[in-house]
C-alpha cells in the first residue's frame, strides 16, 4: 500500500462520488434552476438590484452544481480544478453585483418593497433547504467545500434581502437595497478567495506527489 494513502486519499473513494452526494446535488441543481427563473422576473418587475443580484447568483449556482455532477467520478486533480473554475466565476459574480449596484445607484430607482419581501422568503426557504441537504459534505475537497459555500452564501444573501426590503419599505429609498448588493458581493468575493486557494493548494499537492 502506497505511503501516500490516507484517510480521504487513494484508499478511498471520493467523498463527493457518492450516490447521496450525487442525489444532493441534483435536487439543488433542480431547486436553483427554478428559483433562477422565478427571482430573475420578480427583480426586474420590483426594480430591485440585491434581488438581481440573488437570481444570478441562483444560475450560477446551477452551473456550480452540473460542473459538479460532471466531475464527480473523475480523478481528484479534476475536481479541484472545477473548483477552481467556480471560485473564479464567484469573484466574476461579485463584481458583476457591485456593477449592477454602482449604476443603479446613479440612477436613484426605489423598488418594491412588497414583492421583495415575497420573493425572498420564498427564496430563503429553497437555499435553507438545499443548504441542510449538504451541511454534512461542507468539510470535503475543494469541489465539496465549493458546492456548500455556494448553499451557505444563498441563504445568507437571502436573509439579507429581506432586510433591504424592510429597510426599503420603512425609509422609502433604496439605499438598503444598494448596501444588501454591495455585501453580497463582498461576500462572494471572499468565499471565490477561499474556494480558489483551497483548490490551488490541492492541485499542488498532487503535483509535488507525482
Amino acid at each position: 500500500m502506497s505511503s501516500d494513502c490516507h484517510k480521504g486519499s487513494c484508499c478511498a473513494p471520493p467523498p463527493g462520488n457518492s450516490a447521496r452526494f450525487r442525489r444532493a446535488l441534483w435536487i439543488a441543481l433542480a431547486v436553483n434552476g427554478a428559483m433562477f427563473a422565478i427571482e430573475l422576473s420578480a427583480a426586474w418587475h420590483a426594480s430591485s438590484v440585491s434581488l438581481l443580484a440573488d437570481a444570478v447568483d441562483f444560475l450560477g449556482d446551477s452551473a456550480n452544481y452540473a460542473i459538479s455532477l460532471f466531475v464527480l467520478g473523475l480523478a481528484p486533480a479534476w475536481r479541484s480544478r472545477s473548483a477552481l473554475i467556480k471560485g473564479i466565476s464567484m469573484g466574476v459574480y461579485g463584481i458583476f453585483v457591485f456593477r449592477q449596484t454602482a449604476w443603479t445607484a446613479l440612477n436613484g430607482t426605489v423598488p418594491d418593497a412588497a414583492t421583495m419581501s415575497k420573493v425572498g422568503f420564498l427564496a430563503l426557504a429553497a437555499n435553507v433547504g438545499v443548504a441542510l441537504l449538504l451541511y454534512s459534505f461542507r468539510d470535503g475537497d475543494a469541489n465539496m467545500r465549493s458546492v456548500w459555500l455556494c448553499s451557505r452564501n444563498d441563504a445568507i444573501g437571502n436573509v439579507a434581502v429581506l432586510l433591504a426590503a424592510l429597510g426599503v419599505f420603512g425609509t422609502g429609498s433604496g439605499w438598503p437595497d444598494l448596501l444588501v448588493a454591495t455585501l453580497m458581493s463582498a461576500l462572494a468575493v471572499f468565499a471565490a478567495v477561499s474556494v480558489v486557494k483551497q483548490s490551488l493548494a490541492e492541485l499542488r499537492g498532487r503535483k509535488s506527489r507525482s
